[in-house]
C-alpha cells in the first residue's frame, strides 16, 4: 500500500507541474512584474476593475519634470517631415517620402487612444521633433521610454529612436541618416536577428572625432517581444555613475557598464603590438614535425587501390542481361508546338524499364566493389616534438600613441531633438507614449496610464486556456502526446487506487480467525477442571513410560495426528459460529456461547490446552 501511495503522490505532482508550466506560458507576456506599480493613477486604478468594454481612456499627463512627452492624442503638431534623400543610395528610394499616419491599434484598441504608425513599405521614413528643453548629460539620469507595437509582425525593419544632438545648425527638414546623434536606442530585427540596440557617440578628447560604442547584445530571447503582434514598452536608463539599462514591459533584459559593456570599449588599450616589428624568417613555430629518421617499411605498397572487386559474388538468378534500365515512355507523345528545325528531333522521355520491377536487376552485371585488405594508402612518417620549436611568434608591446582616459562617458553631447529614420519591409509599425525625464518614478506613473491600460485591455482579450493550448499544440504537434498523458494519467490512478477490490476466500478466512470468540465465565471453570484431569492422566503416563516405550511412541504419534485434528476443528468451530453438528465441541457448550454474548462480564481471553488423548 506504501508503495501505491508513491505512485499517486508522484502523479500529483506530475499534474502540478504540467499546470505549473501551461499557467506559466499562458501569462507569460500578460503577467510581467512591474516596478513601482503600486504607485498608480486614481484613474487606472478604476480602470483595473472595468472589463475591457468599459474602459474609459484619458490622456497620460506627466506628474513631474520632463524634457520630451507625445501622446498622438491631440493635435498633431511640433513633427517635421524631412525632405531630404538619403546619400549613397539609388534616386528611385533616396527620398524619405514614407507615410505616417496617426491611428488607433488594430487590434485590442483603447477608444481614444492613439499612436503614430509607419504606413509604407520598402520605404524610407524620417520624423523627428524638438525637445522641450535640452538634456544636459550632468548629474541627473537620463530615461527614454516609448511602446512600440509590430502590428503585423515584422519581416525586417528596425523601431528604434535616435536623439539628436544639438547644434546650431540642426534643422529637423534636412533630418536624414548622416545627422549627428547622442544615443540609438529600440528594437531592430532582419531576418532571425532580433536586437535591442543601445548605441552612443564617444567623442575622442584627442582627436575630436566621434565614433559609435555598442552595448553588448541581451542574454534574453528577444523573439516574442516582435511576433506576439502586443504593444510593448521600451526603457533605457542611463545614470551619472555611468551605467546603464534597458529595460522591456519594465522588466530589466540588460545592464552593465559604460567602461566595461561596449563594443568597442571606450577608451584604448595603453599598449598596442608594434607595428613596425616584424617575424624572423627563422622562426619555427611547429610544435611538431615529421619523424626525419623514420623509413617507409618495405612491405607498404603505395599502389595499392582501396577497393577491389569482390570475386565470391554470383550473379543473382533472373537478372535480365538484355534489358535496358530505362526505356522511351510510350505513352509520351510530341507536344503540338515542337518545332523539330528550331528544338531539333523529339524524343520521348525516359522512364525505368517495368520489366527491370519484379527481376533483381537489368543491363550487364558487375562484380561488386569491396574493401582491399592491402589496402595501407600513402606512407607518412610519424609526427614527433619540433625540438626547435620557438612558441607563437607575436610583436613586442608599446606604448599606445592614440591612448586616451575618459573616466565618465555619461557626460555625452547634450540632446535637443528626437528622430525616427527607418526602413522597413513591413508596415503598420505603431509608436506611442514617448518620454524623456530624470525620474524613474515619473516614468513609471507615465507607463501605467498609457502602456498599462493597453496590457489591461490586450489581457482581457486573450482566449481562454482551452484554445491557447489547442494554438500551442498547432505550433507544436507534440504537445497533443503531453495533453493525452496529462489527461490519462489522472483517470489511471483514480481507477487504480479508487476503484474497489474484490475479497478473496483466504483473506475472508483470515479475518475469521483473527477475531477473539468470547468466554463465559461457566466454560473457564470447564477449562479448569480439564486442565486438573489432564495433569492426572500425564502423572499417570510417566509411571507407565519406562514399560511400555513402545506403546508411548505409538501413542505419541497418535497424538500428534490427535492435535492437528483438534487445531482443525478449533479453527473450524472459528470461521462457522452455531453450527452444531461441529466435532469439535457439543451442543451444550455451543448454547453456552451464544447466550454469553452482550453479557455484562464481557469477554475474557483464555489459552485453551488441549487434552492428551491416550489409545
Amino acid at each position: 500500500m506504501h508503495f501505491q501511495w508513491d505512485w499517486l503522490c508522484l502523479g500529483v505532482l506530475i499534474i502540478n507541474s504540467v499546470t505549473a508550466e501551461i499557467e506559466n506560458e499562458e501569462t507569460l507576456d500578460a503577467d510581467v512584474e512591474v516596478e513601482d506599480f503600486d504607485k498608480q493613477s486614481q484613474e487606472a486604478d478604476v480602470v483595473r476593475e472595468k472589463s475591457s468594454l468599459e474602459v474609459v481612456y484619458q490622456t497620460p499627463k506627466p506628474t513631474g519634470e520632463v524634457y520630451f512627452t507625445e501622446t498622438f492624442d491631440g493635435e498633431f503638431s511640433g513633427w517635421v517631415l524631412s525632405k531630404t534623400k538619403k546619400e549613397d543610395t539609388d534616386d528611385n528610394i533616396a527620398k524619405y517620402d514614407g507615410r505616417w499616419e496617426v491611428e488607433e491599434l488594430k487590434e485590442n484598441t483603447v477608444p481614444g487612444d492613439r499612436g503614430l504608425v509607419l504606413k509604407s513599405v520598402a520605404k524610407h521614413h524620417a520624423i523627428s521633433a524638438m525637445l522641450t528643453k535640452a538634456f544636459i548629460f550632468d548629474d541627473k539620469p537620463l530615461i527614454v521610454q516609448y511602446e512600440v507595437n509590430f502590428q503585423e509582425g515584422i519581416d525586417c525593419g528596425g523601431a528604434y529612436i535616435k536623439l539628436l544632438s544639438s547644434s546650431d545648425d540642426l534643422n529637423l527638414e534636412y533630418f536624414f541618416d548622416k545627422t549627428p546623434y547622442t544615443i540609438m536606442f529600440g528594437p531592430d530585427k532582419c531576418g532571425e536577428d532580433y536586437k535591442l540596440h543601445f548605441i552612443f557617440r564617444h567623442k575622442n578628447p584627442k582627436t575630436g572625432e566621434y565614433d559609435e560604442k555598442h552595448a553588448k547584445r541581451p542574454d534574453v530571447d528577444l523573439k516574442k517581444f516582435y511576433l506576439d503582434k502586443k504593444t510593448h514598452l521600451y526603457t533605457l536608463v542611463l545614470k551619472p555613475d555611468d551605467t546603464f539599462e534597458m529595460l522591456i514591459d519594465q522588466t530589466v533584459v540588460s545592464k552593465g557598464s559604460l567602461l566595461e559593456d561596449m563594443v568597442p570599449p571606450v577608451n584604448p588599450p595603453r599598449e598596442i603590438e608594434d607595428p613596425s616589428e616584424k617575424k624572423p624568417d627563422d622562426w619555427d613555430e611547429r610544435p611538431k614535425i615529421p619523424d626525419p629518421n623514420a623509413v617507409k617499411p618495405d612491405d607498404w605498397d603505395e599502389d595499392e587501390p582501396s577497393k577491389i572487386e569482390d570475386l565470391d559474388a554470383v550473379k543473382p538468378e533472373g537478372w535480365l542481361d538484355t534489358e535496358p534500365q530505362y526505356v522511351p515512355d510510350p505513352n509520351a507523345k510530341k507536344p503540338k508546338d515542337w518545332d523539330e528545325e528550331m528544338d531539333g528531333e523529339w524524343e520521348a522521355p525516359q522512364i525505368a524499364n517495368p520489366k527491370c520491377e519484379a527481376a533483381p536487376g537489368c543491363g550487364h552485371w558487375v562484380r561488386p566493389m569491396k574493401n582491399n585488405p592491402k589496402y595501407k594508402g600513402k606512407w607518412k612518417a610519424p609526427m614527433i616534438d619540433n625540438p626547435n620549436y620557438q612558441g607563437i611568434w607575436s610583436p613586442r608591446k608599446i606604448p599606445n600613441p592614440d591612448y586616451f582616459e575618459d573616466i565618465h562617458p555619461f557626460k555625452m553631447t547634450t540632446v535637443s531633438a528626437i528622430g525616427l529614420e527607418l526602413w522597413s519591409m513591413t508596415s503598420d509599425i505603431y509608436f506611442d507614449n514617448f518620454i524623456i525625464c530624470s525620474e524613474k518614478e515619473v516614468a513609471d506613473r507615465w507607463a501605467a496610464d498609457g502602456w498599462g491600460l493597453k496590457k489591461l485591455v490586450a489581457s482581457a482579450n486573450e482566449p481562454g486556456m482551452f484554445r491557447q493550448l489547442v494554438i500551442a499544440a498547432e505550433d507544436h504537434p507534440w504537445l497533443w502526446v503531453l495533453y493525452i498523458l496529462t489527461l490519462a494519467l489522472p483517470v489511471g490512478l483514480g481507477v487504480l487506487f479508487c476503484w474497489p477490490a474484490k475479497k478473496t476466500d483466504e483473506d475472508i478466512d483470515f479475518k475469521k480467525t483473527d477475531m477473539s470468540k468470547p468466554i463465559t465465565k461457566g466454560e473457564l471453570k470447564q477449562e479448569r477442571e480439564d486442565l486438573e484431569d489432564d495433569e492426572i492422566e500425564l502423572e499417570e503416563e510417566k509411571e507407565n513410560e519406562d514399560t511400555a516405550e513402545d506403546e508411548d511412541e505409538r501413542e505419541g504419534g497418535e497424538d500428534i495426528d490427535d492435535d492437528e485434528d483438534d487445531e482443525n476443528e478449533v479453527v473450524d468451530e472459528s470461521q462457522e459460529e452455531g453450527d452444531k453438528s461441529n466435532q469439535s465441541g457439543s451442543e451444550d457448550e455451543m448454547k453456552e456461547a451464544d447466550e454469553s454474548t452482550g453479557s455484562g462480564d464481557g469477554p475474557l481471553k483464555s489459552v485453551r490446552k488441549r487434552r492428551v488423548r491416550k489409545d
